[in-house]
């Protein structure tokens, strides 16, 4: 069967200059290891490291900077003025799921009219569309339609709401359409005569600007101190924040990191009962919470509704003040995320045994399969899946009714968004960004879509294909592994898209013992080749192959440093990411 395959990875050892290292290292008091990480990530002097190592909400930029944002701002007072009633449209991943909730929540807290409205995947589909105008907000006597995490390629649905006399502010943060709807305001820094610098934003990040704009706004009209009430503390909408910034996987960077570390310490106070609930259902009771939590265990729950059912679920949980209500629908979430699991395992089966019977399709530069039946909430997760065992653009289709719906992912190094664009001739709708998007198209299109899209890929990457890179940080000995180090590492996070978690190259390692730990990791204990007094290093590779449970001694590994903690204890261990064996 064709579950695996061996895929060499290509180590570059980042070589910053040794005398801008040992300056940095000097005024920051730091290891020299650590003193690289930071000048590989662009920060080489001490003013930039503190701004880096203490990011504060005090440092973040006006939002006012953002293009349209005073037209937006203006609209949403004038809409409190008259008591207009406002629809938040949002959309069903965890990214749209946390922009409503923290939208909704900030014009509740004003008094406003307001409702939302989370589209179902599967029977509306992604973005503004007519019918929900005319099937909701017309009767529903909506004035306003605020979009969060969709809305730039929704051209018929603004349009359906302009005839009737509704006014559009999308706020987005995906990739420009060469025209663009006729909204009344467009909030998206990625349009090209937009002056903020805020392109890495992501959905929930520009909500969140809307957020501060209209606070300052209504500051200085004395709004609050007019009613007599406090004004509102957005700080504790940052849970929300980080939570769709680290599950939409943008770069953690500028206010993105202030905004991950300051959620990552409002999320651990779970404050908010759905949260509470969460990490409950999550196992999630002790140390703190970092990036890989909030990735893996908490927003698979949250995006879990939006792909199976109703998105609506998930915004529930995030936006009840009731505690039992809150532990009821992660309970309901968790076991969808079950179910999920079970959907996704069925897909990749049904893919293996087909490029078992198949294997030509494997000497392609891209990889577009397509069946009838496939679970459409599920299909973004086989693609990332695929992606990561095969190294290749993949496309996962699935049909109904004539008409296919696909999810499309890529490895670093071709342009996705621009890939689809050169197929738009065999498709009916697509969007997204450079690694990861969304098309729609008439299944009678599908075999000219692969044609081209094998073309367009083999136009756009190297001939020998995509070598997945692994980008290492700098060699550290293993003598130089000490407490002090760990915790400086640990410094540097929050850890993700465009400030990963420093990666360094041991050599000549000895493996003292090894064992397989659940199904497929190995745990080992590491000791300097021929240095029988150093002391052992405790060290783990996930998802590991027969080759490293065999191994006597590695000539060399590229590994992380952690602290493993359990059980109020902690202790140093090595994450190892790929190996050479000696």
């Amino acid at each position: 069967m064709v579950y695996q395959m061996s895929i060499k990875k290509e180590w570059s050892v980042l070589s910053p200059d040794p005398q801008k290292v040992s300056d940095l290292s000097s005024a920051l008091g730091c290891h020299p290891a650590v003193a690289r990480a930071l000048i590989n990530r662009g920060i080489s002097t001490a003013e930039q490291a503190a701004l880096f190592l203490k990011p504060s909400l005090a440092r973040i930029r006006s939002p006012f900077s953002m293009k349209d944002m005073d037209r937006a701002v203006g609209r949403i007072l004038l809409a409190l003025e008259r008591g207009e009633k406002v629809a938040v449209f949002g959309d069903y991943d965890a990214d749209g799921i946390t922009s409503t909730a923290i939208l909704f929540g900030f014009l509740i807290e004003l008094g406003m009219d307001v409702t939302y409205h989370i589209p179902n995947r599967l029977t509306e589909g992604y973005g503004l569309k007519p019918d929900y105008v005319k099937n909701h907000a017309i009767p529903g006597g909506v004035r306003l339609i605020i979009t969060v995490d969709c809305g730039i390629s929704s051209h018929e649905g603004v349009s359906a709401a302009r005839n009737a006399g509704i006014d559009v502010i999308i706020t987005d943060h995906h990739e420009i359409p060469p025209v663009l709807p006729e909204a009344f305001a467009i909030l998206n820094p990625k349009q090209p005569d937009c002056p903020s610098g805020f392109t890495w934003l992501a959905g929930v990040g520009v909500a969140f600007h809307l957020l501060l704009a209209l606070r300052k706004r209504l500051r200085d009209e004395h709004f609050w101190s007019s009613k007599g009430k406090p004004e509102p503390n957005l700080k504790s909408a940052c849970d929300l924040v980080a939570l769709g910034t680290v599950a939409d996987m943008v770069p953690l960077v500028e206010e993105n990191r202030v905004y991950v570390k300051t959620g990552l310490k409002v999320l651990a106070a779970a404050a908010r009962p759905g949260i509470r609930a969460l990490l409950d259902v999550c196992n999630i009771t002790e140390g703190p919470l970092n990036t890989y939590d909030l990735a893996f265990r908490l927003a698979p729950r949250l995006n879990v509704s939006g792909r199976l059912s109703d998105g609506s679920l998930a915004l529930e949980l995030l936006t009840t003040s009731e505690a039992e209500t809150a532990h009821a629908i992660a309970k309901e979430l968790d076991r969808e995320n079950e179910r999920r699991q079970q959907l996704e395992a069925k897909i990749l089966s049904d893919i293996f045994a087909h490029l078992d019977n198949n294997p030509q399709l494997l000497e392609k530069r891209s990889l577009v399969l397509d069946r009838e039946g496939w679970h459409e909430g599920v299909i973004g997760i086989v693609a990332s899946r695929l992606v990561r065992r095969y190294m290749r653009p993949v496309v996962i289709i699935t049909t109904s009714n004539g008409i296919g719906k696909g999810s499309a992912r890529t490895p670093e190094g071709l342009d996705l968004f621009n890939a689809l664009k050169e197929c738009a001739d065999s498709l009916q709708e697509f969007g997204g960004h450079k690694t990861a998007a969304g098309l729609s198209l008439k299944a009678e299109n599908i075999p000219v879509f692969k044609r081209d899209f094998e073309r367009v890929v083999c136009e756009n990457t190297p001939a020998e294909g995509l070598v997945p890179k692994l980008t290492i940080d700098g060699e550290i000995s293993p003598g130089e592994i000490t407490p002090k180090l760990t915790d400086e590492l640990e410094q540097l996070a929050p850890f993700g898209e465009a400030n990963p978690e420093p990666l360094f190259l041991l050599s000549d390692l000895d493996v003292l013992s090894s064992r397989k730990v659940g199904n497929s990791h190995t745990q080992m204990r590491l000791r300097p080749s021929g240095k029988v007094q150093a002391t052992p290093l405790d060290a783990i590779l996930f998802n590991s192959d027969v080759n490293a449970m065999q191994a006597n001694r590695f000539d060399r590994i590229a590994c992380h440093v952690r602290w493993n903690r359990w059980k109020n204890r902690k202790k140093i261990q090595l994450v190892v990411r790929d190996f050479v064996i000696g």
